[in-house]
């Protein structure tokens, strides 16, 4: 657990998909340092488990890829607290491997919708409430992943919507630097969620076998999530990568 500081009872960040896994975790990690945390995801229910009481959580159900959704859950938030120090930018989907003529096109729609479409509105909206808040300024952190450097086999989609988030990090990181504004990113390789637990059951490889992976604790993710926002704004973690250390990463391919 981060030891908790003067500053970070009052400080606020709006975690998306924080209903289960990566999200979860790192909700918990910052209402253990004593933020104040917007919880968002679809369904009320599992942003209420994550919650577990705490009167520092603030729950807002809403559909990260609905532009409304956004900017009323952002609305929301200001509407509580009156500013906002920092968003993880964390909702995503992921598909089976599978090769790009067998993808469905409404699975390819679906995935975009969330993982490009979601990850730029609410980035624009953390964005726009940053650059005009008093004092001026905020962290954006995106979840990339490391299919944001290389490829899974059979990851078209996935890949593609994970470059795009570097994209996204990059202009960001350059565009608030007039408002006070600092984005970076957490490239994630392995972390042990309901999502990556088909890894250590056995995965596709880039010579077409099938074969388990080393998993680490997504706790690590939350904490090094914490750090990076934990930093003063004259510092920037502008890439962070997290891994299994012997997943096959480094070599891939």
């Amino acid at each position: 657990m981060a030891p908790q500081d003067d500053r970070d009872a009052s400080r606020t960040i709006m975690i998306t998909g924080a209903g289960s896994g990566i999200g979860r975790l790192t909700a918990r990690a910052f209402l253990d340092a004593g933020w104040r945390v917007a919880l968002v995801g679809r369904r009320e229910a599992p942003l209420v488990e994550t919650a577990q009481g705490r009167g520092a959580a603030l729950v807002l159900p809403f559909d990260v890829s609905d532009p409304d959704d956004v900017d009323s859950g952002f609305a929301a938030a200001i509407a509580e607290w009156g500013r906002l120090d920092a968003l993880f930018n964390n909702a995503g989907l992921i598909l089976g491997a599978r090769m790009i003529d067998e993808i469905a096109v409404e699975d390819w729609l679906a995935l975009m919708q969330v993982n490009v479409s979601g990850m730029f509105l609410c980035a624009r909206a953390a964005f726009a409430q940053m650059r005009t808040q008093d004092p001026q300024g905020g962290r954006i952190i995106n979840n990339g992943s490391i299919a944001a450097h290389v490829p899974r086999y059979g990851s078209a989609p996935y890949t593609m919507s994970k470059h795009a988030v570097t994209g996204l990090t990059r202009a960001l990181s350059l565009d608030g630097r007039a408002f006070g504004i600092a984005c970076g990113q957490i490239d994630v390789g392995n972390a042990m969620t309901d999502m990556a637990a088909p890894m250590a059951a056995g995965v596709p490889q880039a010579d077409g076998s099938i074969r388990p992976e080393p998993v680490m604790d997504a706790a690590h993710v939350a904490s090094s999530v914490l750090h990076m926002a934990s930093l003063p704004l004259e510092a920037n973690v502008q890439f962070m990568t997290v891994m299994a250390s012997h997943m096959p990463y480094i070599g891939r391919g």
